[in-house]
């Protein structure tokens, strides 16, 4: 089967930090799927791949996770689905990725694709889609419709995982504010239904306050640092709740106490990477985001389409990543 992967780290400029491969097709095993790839997504997640994850000349990596594709086979302990069924799933870190004709994935961790996408559409999805939700209503336990009004506050709003978390966010009836720091940013952050916008380049603590809504009930960090940590401390309400995916450098906790917040952690791959009892949770959320965009709820946010998967092509999607200016995200299909 055809695959892209590499054999050492390199800089994504050099035509061989991403390679062509040629590889044996896997067998499922177990509750797995042997899923034929029709288009992947690229993350910032694949690039933190690329640079950490071990390789060598006879032992190339093949990463890649976000994907949409059809069930080729199923393992003898499947249930979930059967072969010709249209799936679309984020992968985990210990096993080869998506970036290759076929991939064999735990149906524990996968969902139906929604009908009224196409697979690259659709492959846009799962890591962003997981990480939002699992974040606001596993990590955060967000009420959703509250009777009292509830605040979100997204910081890098116009992100993968932000552009997912403000849709669900309003689902949810919160009111949204997201920060971004450029027009083209503001404007997606707006389409997606941020209903206040604020600039992550200047202090954010005056600037919600002038929004008039009041302290903010939760946190939602993708780019966390002493100063936002600082500014956060101001305006997030007593009792409050922050929630944080990066990782940022040792900061001071003690700046919540007075207020009893809560500090919570979303890492995506917790649930398949260390099979926990509830891992099959990941497999209904995205049957429920499945059935959110076939009734037009939220949307994909598929931005770019780069074309065939290929170590070109991917190269490329890798260093718009890198370029830290991407919105959306950025898809690539077929062989």
């Amino acid at each position: 089967m055809k695959a892209v992967g590499y054999t050492t780290y390199l800089p994504v400029e050099d035509e061989r930090s991403l390679i062509d491969l040629e590889l044996p097709i896997p067998a499922p095993g177990a509750r797995d799927l042997l899923v034929r790839v029709q288009a992947v997504s690229v993350n910032p997640r694949d690039i933190k791949s690329r640079k950490t994850l071990p390789a060598a000349p006879g032992a190339p990596m093949v990463i890649g996770y976000d994907a949409s594709g059809i069930v080729e086979k199923t393992g003898p302990g499947a249930t979930l689905f059967q072969p010709g069924d249209e799936v679309f799933y984020a992968g985990v870190l210990n096993r080869p990725g998506s970036n290759a004709e076929f991939q064999l994935v735990d149906e524990r961790i996968v969902g139906r694709k929604p009908a009224t996408l196409d697979h690259a559409t659709a492959a846009s999805l799962p890591l962003t889609a997981l990480t939002a939700y699992e974040m606001l209503f596993d990590r955060l336990a967000v009420e959703r419709h509250a009777a009292a009004p509830r605040s979100l506050l997204i910081l890098g709003g116009a992100g993968g995982v932000p552009s997912m978390a403000i849709q669900l966010a309003r689902h949810a009836g919160l009111t949204v504010v997201a920060t971004a720091a450029r027009a083209e940013s503001e404007k997606w952050v707006r389409e997606l239904g941020a209903q206040h916008v604020v600039d992550h380049s200047r202090p954010l603590a005056e600037q919600i306050r002038r929004l008039g809504i009041g302290d903010i009930d939760y946190v939602f960090s993708t780019h966390t640092n002493a100063a936002v940590w600082s500014e956060i401390a101001k305006i997030i309400a007593p009792q409050g709740r922050f929630g944080l995916i990066d990782d940022p450098e040792p900061l001071d906790l003690r700046v919540f106490k007075a207020k009893s917040v809560s500090i919570h952690w979303e890492a995506m791959f917790t649930r398949p990477m260390l099979q926990t009892r509830d891992m099959i949770r990941q497999h209904e959320i995205l049957t429920e985001i499945a059935g959110l965009v076939d009734t037009g709820v939220i949307r994909a946010t598929a931005t770019q389409n780069l074309g065939a998967i290929n170590a070109a092509n991917l190269r490329k999607a890798h260093a718009l990543i890198e370029s830290g200016k991407t919105i959306g995200k950025i898809v690539l299909a077929g062989f």
